[in-house]
Parts: C-alpha cells; sequence; structure tokens
C-alpha cells in the first residue's frame, strides 16, 4: 500500500467497502509460544490500551497484604517519607510510586496502608538483620538517610516487588564456596533453589546509594539478583528524573535538582531505575519527561550531540531486544532442576542396584525430553526475538541538521521524520508534531480500524503524563504508538518559517519503556500460575514423599533383619522413594492441557496461557461485549425521521433523496426542508474518516452512515498547524463533502452544495457525541453539525426545537433493539476562520437546534441466541456489559435469551440531577410497568395490588423471575457511595450492564471475581482491552490483534467458541484429575508389590520395571487424555479441590483395594506346593521365585484396569468406546499381559525372570483381576461417593461450628431468595 499518496484522497459512497488490508498481518503473540519457566506456566497478556476510547481513568483497586523478606515497613514512617505501594494501581505506564517530603506524587509513589508494629517486623521480616545488628541500632542508621530496602510497583505487570541493597560478605561467600566443594555439589543446588539461604550466606545488606548489587523479590516469592552499574554523568538530576517528583521551583534550585556526578543503574525486568539522592530510592527512568515540553515550538529544536549522548546513558538504546541464553546456559538450567536432579539420583540408584537396562532407557527418554524442551525454549525465544525486534533507518535532526540514523539510536526528545517514505512502522512512542498520520493501532489494541493522528497543539501538552499507564484522551489522536503500522503519513500542506515541511515527531519514550515494550515483557515474565488443583497435586507429592520416607524407614530395618550388606540396604531402600514419588507425574498433568489446546487450535482457538484452559473449565459467569459480539459488527441504517415545522416527527425515510424531494414538494408542507437537509449534511460531514488509496477508512458506524448518503469524500491536508499560522485562511484545504452529481435538491441558487469541513471536534466517552464546523462554499457564516447519543443531545438543544414525543419515540426504537443517533445543528450567519479555530467545544455544541433521529438495526448473530441458551441451561450466568444504550441493550439481551422474554428488568433512576452526588438515592422501576418497583435496601420486588396487575404476564414477580439492567454513570455513583451490600446484590442480580466505558467494563469483572465468580469476558475491539485482561478467562474476537489482550483469541467472529472453550476445559480439568489419580495409584500399586517382595528380601526384574513403565503406564496415561470433551455443557460442574473428600475418598479407597487384591495373592500363592520361595542372598537379588511372578503378574491387570475404572466420561468427557487409541492400547497391553501369563514363550520368561505356574493358579489371577475390576469400578461410581457424603454428614455433626467454606455470590443469592 502506497503510504505517501496523492495530497487529496477522494472517495465515492458507491464503492465503499474496507479491505482485509487495513487488518494487521503480524501479532505480536499470535505466533508466538512461550517456553515455561515452570510447569504450569504460562505467558499473561497485558493490555496497554491506545486508542481514544480506551483512555478511561482507572481507579486503585484494594491494596494487597502482600508481605516481604527483607522489607521493614516502618522504614517508611522515617524521615525519607517514602511510603508503601502493595497493590495500588498507581495509573503509571511502568508505574512505581512513592510520596516524597511535600506529599506530592512523584515517578515513584505508594498507597497507603495500615502499619504493623516496629518490634514484630523487624523481627519478622528481617531475618538477615536480626543475627548482626540490634532493632535500635537498625532503625538508628535508617533514620540517617541510609534506606536500605524499597517497594515498587509495576503498573503494567500489576507487580509488587522489594529492591534490597546488599554488598558481598567475604567471609560469607568462602564459607558458600566451601560449602560447595565439601558437599559434592549439593550445597550449590540447595541454596540454588531456594536463594534466600544463598543471600543470607553471601550478602550483607547496605544502604541502597551504596549497594553494589540488589536482590528483588516480587509478590509471588521469586528472587533475582541484579549488579548495581556507575558511571560518570555530570548532569542535573531533573534529566533522569521528573521535574514534578522534585518539587523544583526555579531553574536553579540546587537543593533539589542537584547535579549527579555519577549514575547509579539497576535493571530489572528490562526496566531502568536510576537512584535518586534526594529521596534516597531507585526510581523507573519510564516516566520521564522533558522540562522543556511545555512548547511545540521548543520540542522542534531537536538534541545535540552532547546532549543526545547523555539521554542513551539515562535511557539505553531504543530496541526491544529479548535476550537469549546459549545452548549451554539452557542446558545448565534445565539439567539442574530439582526434576531432573531427582532423575539422575534415581538413575543411580538403579544403576548401583544393576537395573542397567531399566536406566538406559530412562536416561535416554531424559535427553530426549532435555533436547526437546532446550529446542522449543531456544526456537519460542528465537520467534518472540523475531516479532519484537524492530530496527530501520530514520533522518533526525541533531544539532540543527538532518542526518540519517538508526533507529536504535533515537533517544526521548530525538525529533525525527515521520512522513519518511521508508518508514513502515513508528519507531519509538512519539507526539506528531506537524503533518498527519492513518495508523493501525490494532497489535496494541486489537481494534483493526485504522486511527488517524494530527499534530499536537500548546493546551494539548498540559495532559501529556508519560507515568500514566495509558494516554490522557485528549493527547491519544496526537500520539503514535512503537511498533504500529503507519498506513499513511502527509506532509504539511504548506511551508513557513515555523513550519517544517515534513511530517515531524519527538521521541517520547524508547525501548522496554514503550507500550509495545510492556506487552513484551508481559510475555517474558508471566505471572506464576495460582490454579489451585497444581497447588494441591504437589503438597499430595509432599504427603507421597512422607509416605515414602515411612516406607524407607521400613525397609531399612528389614533389610538389617535379614542380614543384608549395608550397600544393598541403602540402596534398596532409598529406591522405594523413586517409587511412591513418579517422576513422570508432572508431565502426566498436563496432558489433558496439550490434548485440550490441539483440539482448540483445529476450531481456529489459540491460546497464549496454557494454564488457563483448565479455569476456563470452571466459569461461573460470562460477561459479553454487544456490538460485534453478540450482534453483527456493522449497523445497517433503517432510515431516518426529521423534526417537521409543528415539532412532529416525520414519516421513516430509507432513502435521503426521497426525503429533501419530499421536503421540496408541495404534497408537504409540514416538513421542514432546511432542517431534512441538514440532517443529511451531518450524516456526510460529521465522522472521522480517512481515504487511503480511494478508499474509505474509520470507524464502520461512520462509513455505513456516510454510504447511506450517497455522498462523496474528498479528504483535505492537515491544517490544525498550519492554519495557527495562517491569518488569512486563502490557502486552507479542508476536507470536502459532495451530493450526488445532478442532485437538484441540494442547489442553492443553482450553485452546487459543497461543505468544508474548517475544524472538528472527536468523539469522546464521557460527552459520547462529536461535531464538526463546516462551511459552504462562497460562504462568510459556517454551521456547526452535531451527532451523538439522544440522552445527551437533548441537554446542549433549544428545548423549543425538541419535539414533545422525543422520549417516546426514542425507547420506541430502544425497546426494539434498533440503534438511534440524534442530529443537531446551528448556524452563525458571520464567524471568521480565526474565530472557527480558537472557539471552544462547549461553545460550538451549545445552543443547537434538533434535527431528528438516525435510527440503525443492529442484527443478532445467527449464534448468539444458541450459545446463550446453551450457557444458561448449563447454570452458567450470562452478562452483557456494553456501551450502547440501555434500552436498546436490554431489547437485545430479550431477544438473545440472555433476560427472559416474560421476565420483568428494572432500570435504576437517580432522584439526582448529577451522578456525582453521594447524598442521591436509587429507585428502581420496571420498563415494561412503572408501577412495579424494588425495594431501595433488599433489591426485592415491592408493589402497590391496587396498580399493579399480576395478569399481565411481565408483572408476575418472583424471587427469581426478574433482572437488572444498570448504566455506566449509575454503576459508577454505587461504587463511589453506594453501601457494600447494595453493590453485590448488584452485581449478582445485574444481567445488562450498558453505557459503560472501558474502565468500567474492568472494574466491573474485577468487582464479580471479588465475589468469588469465575469470571469470563468474551468481546472485541479496544474498549474490551482491560476487561479482557482482568477476567479468568478472556476471549478476544478479534484477528488476532487482541492476543496480547487476552489468553484466548477466536478466528470465528461469534460467541461459539465460549461453550467450546467451557467443554474443553472442563475435559481438560477432568483428564488432570484422572491422569493424577491414575499415576498416583500407578505408584501405591508398585509400592504395594515392592514392599511385599522387600520382606523377603526380593524386587521386580530390570525388564519388569521397563515393561511396566513403558509398555503399560506410558502409553496409558497418554491416551487417557485422549477423549474428547462431552458434547453437551452439563449443570454439574467438575471439582478442581484436590484436597477434597470427593477426590481423596476414592483415591484411598482405590489403594486399598489394590493392596487386599495384591495381599489375596501373596498370602494364597504362599499356600500352593509348586511355590517357589524366594531365597536371601547378600550378593544378588533374588527376582525369580513365584511371589516375584505372581504380584508382577497381577499388578499388570492393575494397572491396565485401574486406567478404565478412573477414566471419566459424561457428562464432562466422550464415553471411554469413543476413545479409540485408549481402546487400542487397553486392547495390546491386555494381549500382551496375558501372554506372559499363558506362559507360551520361553524367551518371554526368560527376559521378564518369570516362574512357572500351573494354568489352574493362572485362572485364578485372570479372575482375581476381574472381581477387583468389578470391585473397583462398582466401588467408584456408587460406593465411595456415598462414603464420602458421610464423612461429609459426620464432621458437620462433631464440628456443627465450622462453618462450610461458600462462595459469596451462592450465599447472597440464597439470602435474596428466602
Amino acid at each position: 500500500m502506497s503510504r505517501q499518496g496523492p495530497s487529496n484522497g477522494s472517495w465515492a459512497a458507491s464503492n465503499g467497502y474496507r479491505r482485509d488490508s487495513m487488518r494487521s498481518s503480524v501479532s505480536i503473540a499470535s505466533d508466538v509460544e512461550m517456553a515455561h519457566d515452570e510447569v504450569f506456566s504460562g505467558p499473561m497478556s497485558e493490555s496497554v490500551p491506545s486508542s481514544i476510547a480506551s483512555f478511561a481513568h482507572r481507579r486503585p483497586r484494594q491494596d494487597s497484604t502482600v508481605t516481604f523478606t527483607y522489607l521493614t515497613e516502618d522504614e517508611d514512617n522515617l524521615e525519607q517519607g517514602v511510603e508503601e505501594a502493595v497493590g495500588y494501581d498507581s495509573d503509571l505506564e511502568d508505574g512505581i510510586l512513592f510520596h516524597d517530603r511535600e506529599g506530592v506524587e512523584s515517578v515513584v509513589s505508594f498507597s497507603k496502608r495500615h502499619r504493623r508494629s516496629t518490634e514484630s517486623l523487624v523481627s519478622v521480616e528481617h531475618p538477615l538483620l536480626d543475627r548482626h545488628e540490634s532493632t535500635q541500632s537498625f532503625l538508628e542508621r535508617k533514620k540517617a538517610g541510609n534506606r536500605i530496602s524499597q517497594k515498587i510497583y509495576i503498573a503494567t505487570e500489576d507487580l509488587t516487588a522489594v529492591i534490597t541493597g546488599f554488598c558481598t560478605n567475604t567471609y560469607g561467600f568462602a564459607l558458600y564456596i566451601f560449602l560447595c566443594i565439601i558437599s559434592l555439589g549439593v550445597g550449590y543446588l540447595v541454596l540454588r533453589w531456594i536463594p534466600k539461604w544463598r543471600l543470607r550466606l553471601i550478602g550483607t545488606p547496605a544502604p541502597l546509594k551504596d549497594c553494589r548489587w540488589a536482590a528483588i523479590e516480587d509478590q509471588y516469592g521469586q528472587f533475582n539478583i541484579h549488579q548495581v552499574s556507575k558511571q560518570p554523568y555530570g548532569s542535573p538530576l531533573s534529566t533522569v528524573i521528573d521535574v514534578a517528583s522534585l518539587g523544583i521551583r526555579s531553574d536553579n534550585d540546587e537543593e533539589n535538582d542537584p547535579i549527579l556526578t555519577h549514575l547509579r543503574l539497576l535493571e530489572y525486568r528490562y526496566l531502568r531505575f536510576v537512584y535518586n539522592p534526594v529521596d534516597d530510592t531507585f526510581q523507573s527512568v519510564s516516566g520521564w519527561k522533558d522540562p522543556t515540553w511545555t512548547s511545540t515550538k521548543l520540542m522542534r529544536a531537536g538534541l545535540d550531540a552532547d546532549e543526545r549522548d547523555n539521554r542513551e546513558l539515562v535511557f539505553g538504546q531504543n530496541l526491544i531486544d529479548v535476550q537469549q541464553k546459549s545452548m549451554p546456559q539452557l542446558l545448565v538450567d534445565e539439567v539442574l532442576h530439582p526434576f531432573y536432579i531427582f532423575q539422575i539420583a534415581s538413575l543411580t540408584l538403579w544403576s548401583m542396584d544393576q537395573y542397567y537396562y531399566y536406566a538406559v532407557c530412562i536416561f535416554l527418554i531424559s535427553i530426549f525430553s532435555i533436547t526437546a524442551t532446550i529446542l522449543e525454549t531456544r526456537s519460542t525465544m528465537a520467534r518472540l526475538k523475531e516479532v519484537s525486534h524492530f530496527e530501520c533507518n530514520v533522518r533526525v535532526l541533531r544539532n540543527g541538521f538532518w542526518r540519517t540514523v538508526s533507529s536504535v539510536d533515537l533517544v526521548p526528545g530525538d525529533v525525527f521524520e515521520v512522513s519518511d517514505p521508508s518508514l513502515t512502522q513508528v519507531p519509538c512512542d512519539c507526539l506528531l508534531l506537524s503533518g498527519d498520520c492513518i495508523i493501525n493501532e490494532s497489535m496494541l489494541t486489537g481494534e483493526s480500524v485504522p486511527v488517524s493522528k494530527i499534530p499536537v497543539t500548546e493546551d494539548v501538552l498540559d495532559y501529556l503524563d508519560l507515568k500514566a499507564p495509558s494516554i490522557h484522551p485528549t493527547v491519544a489522536k496526537n500520539f503514535l504508538f512503537y511498533g504500529t503500522k503507519i498506513i499513511r503519513a502527509r506532509r504539511p500542506r504548506q511551508s513557513n518559517d515555523d513550519v517544517e515541511a515534513v511530517a515531524l515527531g519527538i521521541a517520547l519514550r524508547t525501548g522496554f519503556s514503550t507500550t509495545k515494550g510492556s506487552l513484551v515483557r508481559s510475555m517474558l515474565f508471566p505471572k506464576p500460575s495460582g490454579f489451585k488443583f497444581y497447588r494441591d497435586s504437589f503438597r499430595y507429592i509432599s504427603v507421597m514423599g512422607i509416605i515414602a520416607l515411612l516406607g524407607f524407614t521400613a525397609s531399612f530395618v528389614n533389610f538389617i533383619r535379614l542380614g543384608l550388606p549395608w550397600h544393598t540396604v541403602v540402596v534398596r531402600a532409598l529406591d522405594l522413594i523413586t517409587i511412591v514419588v513418579p517422576p513422570a507425574l508432572p508431565a502426566t498433568l498436563t496432558i489433558g492441557t496439550n490434548f485440550a489446546l490441539s483440539r482448540l487450535k483445529k476450531q481456529q482457538i489459540y491460546c497464549i496461557s496454557p494454564q488457563r484452559v483448565n479455569v476456563g473449565g470452571k466459569l461461573d459467569v460470562v460477561c459479553f461485549d454487544k456490538t460485534g459480539t453478540l450482534t453483527e459488527d456493522g449497523l445497517d441504517v433503517l432510515g431516518l425521521r426529521a423534526v417537521n415545522k409543528d415539532r412532529s416527527f416525520s414519516d421513516m425515510f430509507s432513502d435521503p433523496n426521497d426525503m429533501v424531494s419530499a421536503a421540496r414538494s408541495e404534497q408537504s408542507p409540514n416538513m421542514d426542508y432546511d432542517k431534512c437537509r441538514d440532517i443529511i449534511c451531518t450524516m456526510a460531514t460529521c465522522h472521522s474518516l480517512r481515504v487511503v488509496d480511494g478508499e474509505l477508512l474509520g470507524d464502520p458506524l461512520d462509513i455505513k452512515m456516510f454510504e447511506f448518503t450517497g455522498w462523496t469524500f474528498e479528504e483535505g491536508g492537515n491544517t490544525q498547524v498550519e492554519q495557527q499560522e495562517n491569518a488569512t485562511g486563502d490557502t486552507i484545504i479542508p476536507s470536502v463533502a459532495r451530493p450526488p452529481p445532478g442532485s437538484h435538491d441540494f442547489q442553492k441558487n443553482q450553485v452546487s452544495l459543497e461543505l468544508g469541513v474548517l475544524r472538528s471536534f472527536e468523539f469522546v466517552s464521557h460527552l459520547r457525541r462529536t461535531s464538526v464546523i463546516v462551511r459552504q462554499f462562497g460562504e462568510n457564516g459556517a454551521s456547526v453539525f452535531v451527532k451523538g447519543a439522544p440522552e445527551c443531545m437533548k441537554e446542549i438543544c433549544h428545548a423549543d426545537t425538541l419535539p414533545p414525543d422525543f422520549d417516546d419515540l426514542l425507547s420506541h426504537y430502544t425497546h426494539r433493539g434498533y440503534r438511534v443517533i440524534a442530529c443537531a445543528a446551528k448556524y452563525e450567519p458571520k464567524l471568521s476562520w480565526r474565530k472557527i479555530q480558537k472557539i471552544s467545544r462547549e461553545q460550538a455544541e451549545s445552543g443547537l437546534s434538533f434535527l431528528g433521529f438516525i435510527v440503525f438495526e443492529n442484527k443478532l448473530k445467527d449464534t448468539t441466541t444458541p450459545v446463550i441458551t446453551e450457557l444458561r441451561e448449563a447454570g452458567i450466568r450470562t452478562v452483557m456489559c456494553t456501551g450502547d444504550n440501555i434500552l436498546t441493550a436490554i431489547s437485545v439481551a430479550r431477544e438473545c435469551g440472555l433476560i427472559d422474554r416474560d421476565s420483568p428488568c428494572f432500570v435504576p433512576h437517580l432522584d439526582s440531577t448529577h451522578h456525582l452526588d453521594p447524598n442521591a438515592s436509587l429507585t428502581w422501576e420496571s420498563v415494561d410497568d412503572p408501577t412495579a418497583k424494588l425495594d431501595e435496601k433488599t433489591l426485592m420486588p415491592v408493589w402497590n395490588p391496587t396498580t399493579h396487575d399480576v395478569s399481565i404476564p411481565l408483572n408476575k414477580l418472583n424471587a427469581d423471575s426478574y433482572s437488572l439492567a444498570v448504566s455506566g454513570d449509575i454503576f459508577r455513583w454505587l461504587i463511589d457511595y453506594g453501601t457494600e451490600d447494595l453493590i453485590k446484590r448488584v452485581l449478582v442480580r445485574g444481567q445488562v450492564f450498558a453505557r459503560m466505558s472501558p474502565d468500567e467494563k474492568h472494574e466491573l469483572v474485577e468487582k464479580l471475581q471479588s465475589l468469588d465468580y469465575c469470571c469470563g469476558f468474551c468481546g472485541d475491539g479496544a474498549n474490551d482491552c482491560g476487561a479482557l485482561k482482568a477476567a479468568d478467562v478472556g476471549i478476544s474476537l478479534s484477528d488476532a490483534e487482541a492476543s496480547v489482550a487476552a489468553p484466548f483469541t477466536s478466528r470465528v467472529f461469534d460467541i461459539s467458541c465460549v461453550p467450546r472453550l467451557i467443554k474443553e476445559g472442563r475435559a481438560a480439568l477432568v483428564t488432570s484429575f484422572c491422569c493424577f489419580k491414575y499415576m498416583s495409584l500407578y505408584s501405591a500399586i508398585q509400592f504395594t508389590s515392592v514392599s511385599f517382595l522387600y520382606t523377603s528380601a526380593s524386587n521386580l526384574g530390570d525388564f519388569q520395571y521397563l515393561y511396566i513403565d513403558l509398555a503399560l503406564i506410558l502409553p496409558i496415561a497418554i491416551f487417557m487424555g485422549w477423549n474428547d470433551p462431552f458434547p453437551v455443557l452439563s449443570r454439574k460442574r467438575p471439582t478442581a479441590d484436590l484436597v477434597s473428600r470427593k477426590v481423596l475418598t476414592p483415591l484411598i479407597g482405590q489403594i486399598v483395594l489394590a493392596v487386599l487384591t495384591q495381599l489375596v495373592v501373596v498370602e494364597t500363592v504362599r499356600t500352593r506346593p509348586w511355590y517357589i520361595p524366594p531365597k536371601v542372598d547378600v550378593e544378588d537379588t533374588n527376582i525369580e521365585n513365584s511371589e516375584n511372578t505372581t504380584l508382577f503378574l497381577i499388578s499388570c491387570y492393575q494397572y491396565i484396569l485401574s486406567s478404565v475404572v478412573l477414566s471419566v466420561g459424561p457428562p464432562f468427557r466422550q464415553q471411554i468406546y469413543k476413545n479409540t487409541p485408549f481402546l487400542v492400547t487397553l486392547f495390546l497391553t491386555l494381549a500382551l499381559s496375558t501372554f506372559m501369563l499363558s506362559e507360551t514363550s520361553d524367551i518371554v520368561m526368560t527376559v521378564m525372570q518369570l516362574t512357572p505356574i500351573p494354568w489352574s493358579f493362572e485362572f485364578f489371577l485372570v479372575i482375581l483381576a476381574i472381581c477387583s475390576f468389578a470391585a473397583s469400578w462398582v466401588a467408584e461410581n456408587y460406593v465411595f461417593p456415598a462414603l464420602a457424603r458421610i464423612i461429609g454428614y459426620t464432621i458437620a455433626l462433631v464440628r456443627p461450628k465450622q462453618e462450610k467454606n461458600r462462595r459469596q455470590y451462592k450465599v447472597l443469592l440464597e439470602r435474596m431468595r428466602s
């Protein structure tokens, strides 16, 4: 696509459609699957909204109660005045927050929290300090200005961390080396896995101003050690730290702005922190703003060479360069993982016990696994590096001369040419100083509609705040984001002395400090998985480890009793641990998730956070955006209804030419021609469309509206900056709209109508309207055309121009699901160009005459109603969260079944004229029957029996039949001034949340989660990025553009992906439980077999172990997870609580049955005349005996048949007979085991070290295996669940005061129903 293009673009309505080329072809995350540092980790997406609609202020969240090892919070009570920041959403881009001495919020600022006593904190939270110094001396040292630690909060990652200064303790480091050597590396491994111990040993806490390195602990307990670098500098502190945070009152304020002779730099997660001696803290440089950035003229001056070099020292290179570990580093990290160290120890034990074949096979498997993991990690990091790395040549203004440099050399303050034809992407976060651009920001926001950018003006600079996590809406239209695609960049129309002939941009943020940088960081550093199942599984492994130790002790004593040598005693006893704790258990837990991801990918649902798949199986509520999600993306114009001369509405016109013709004809004397013409002129000019290569780009609603008029549009040059310098306005080239050729209805004095757009006020979410000032060619006056939400238009129109049935007609259309936009206008007969540029928006949008309504129809997608019905039948709550009108939203909700058609819906009204009045009160009325109301406090139905007719279906009220619909301003009032109980009741009853801003959508999700809902959100576009990120499961319907803002992205643009994901999530969750229980039972069966054999110094043979692990367990465990999800969503939910009666009771019961079965075999075989007893041999393990043979054979049947018992089918997974690979595996393993039992092959008998047994006992083993299988199946499905309930009832009787831990929303719903 040609970016520079012609100076003017033109477009005719007849060929208006959007091309696929406008969609981004590359998503920063779509082709990158992150390598995991832990089994269940996965990249978490972060949304950094950048479209105008996404820049609402985000309110702070509740303070966290996280505590840290190395921070004493009483430091923050001292004279440094730096306080805490746990969990305060600081509105910083990469924000770190502190309060300085004057209480002014600086680059680093923190929220306040309850303090705890000095004594307890110093003793508990400073384990490194209390050995070497007293509490009193420690506090005295802090008061002297020697801060040791500080808290930071990185808003874009929702991460709280503590920076603690350290210097290396020479004696401690020497002791560390000694321990590593004397323990043959064991000490190194232990201290590597537990970094806190290593820090206590080799580090001495040091003041931040003197420390050589820093230990950084985040809220998840993860430790990192980073060096503090020091380099000469020699510039004022204000060149590093934002002036506002320093409290500088004059240019020569040396006390608050001292000269930094040296820079002390610390890098954490690719973010730079600089030591601030004034506050005695490390502060981020990401939010720095040059004091001279108050004038566009000064900003255009550029930098000199020295200034540029200094800034590179502070901010680094403009490069998102993901550091890749070398192959040896990856190998060491992988091999030294506890899992593989356990494998190495096991291999050593098996080799010492002469299990060479088994050890070699497991070794080869481990090598294959390590190699595959390293190659995958290397490949993943390479792909991420490829999509994040960008480097090009740019023309930069340095020392007053233009020169070409690499984009890597850009620093904040550099002025560069945006209109360079070779520039295809924005090279940094920057402001547009001149010219105009059209940018595709889909990579950041998921919004595929390109965004127009215009030059910044003096008044806009006051709103520039680089510390905020999002850009102010006033600045957003001038702000270009790093990595976004430049569709078109045009130079200014004219060249004056003060206006350059090229489009200019000034770099504000570079490298990882940019918005794209924060997205890459969110993928590099995912949040640790908090899913309860994973935590419980490793707790269970710990319990099994304790059982293994008990087995070790018992075996140790028994072997000594049998007189075995110490070598054998130790090796055999330790071998029990490798049996009880199966090394393959962590890997098997991911089998279900991997299969689910594969199936989702086939359905064009892509995931960048694998651990969220299982979470999807626990969803309780799903919030849906409306437009583009539940309904079709585009709105079709149904027609126009203009205001007549008698203030009534005209009939509906579906063709604008018919309406104008009717107004000019004598047959319709009541129609107002001027208003009919103006409403069409409003549709033709009041928009933000752009023309690129003859194609209209912009908001789909504006495109549809403009196409409806049939007019043509010729885009002019960017005039905002140029016009400020041009007093005459003679050379202005505005955008021009013209009616279709030959349209005589729009001619005036035989002159064709040409409307030039002289100024526009873009759409702002809180105003909910947009406006333009246009001039007819040849006239001196100008017209103001405004369109927007009808509710807000009433406030700015003359009351005598509003029809009496304004509200009734609006209600008529919105109740039927139509979207309505109101139009208004006024004409100023004498309005010069200079006055047009100086007029404020409030002045322009006041004193208007109402013109009429534009009515749009928004059709539901075909899949919407069936999916909503399916979710509701499954007991999953569905909520609509939209920016549309509340009545329209209610109508659509009823049409799709989200709200029952026959159930009343109540909407709240404030008794105050302003929604920010804290003393206002709410009244709840039914939208269908105003006499039906809800109690203000309990939200329960109340009505007057004399006026309320319960015979009408919509008037039948009970505790379950009604719903609530809340608008955004009421939601904000509830959050700010409502009682906690009222908010909770609204949250559990609300079905529709309308007129919601992006921030309010985000906050709604968080509020639902606070009631213990597992919340999903499905939406598209920039408005939903925050909510998609906040939800437990976020599903974006964008074409991979919003994938960085949501764990899941569906390429099928309807909500059918939601039940699919829930089904896969439930199947994956159940599969994880099945595999976990199967691997646990496998360990118990093998532990039992070996324990019985250990009583007589026997054991399983080398090839017996191989057969069990490789031929039976491995394929069975894999194909158990092959089951597809059940096609019908059940009201029953799978449990995610591993440590519960429902899970542990059947598991323990199965273990008991398995032990009893083997006990029967052992006791029976010992009574047979052909019994070959084991012989105690101190030199060799006796394998070939009857106990070994019978236990091995019966255990093989147990391994195989227990998989059938534990393989769960409906209602979460398909029936077992539909899992063909699993059935084939069962058949082959049963056949092979029966073949060994039949003693058909002597070779097999020899290799497997089996002894002959008569056919009658073989038959007995088969019958016993079948009976054991039947008993296990009956117990698993009937006996053990009943036993679990009995245990629950018993506990309730024994502990009547112990309350069941129930979810808040369930308790609240029950209370409201009662």
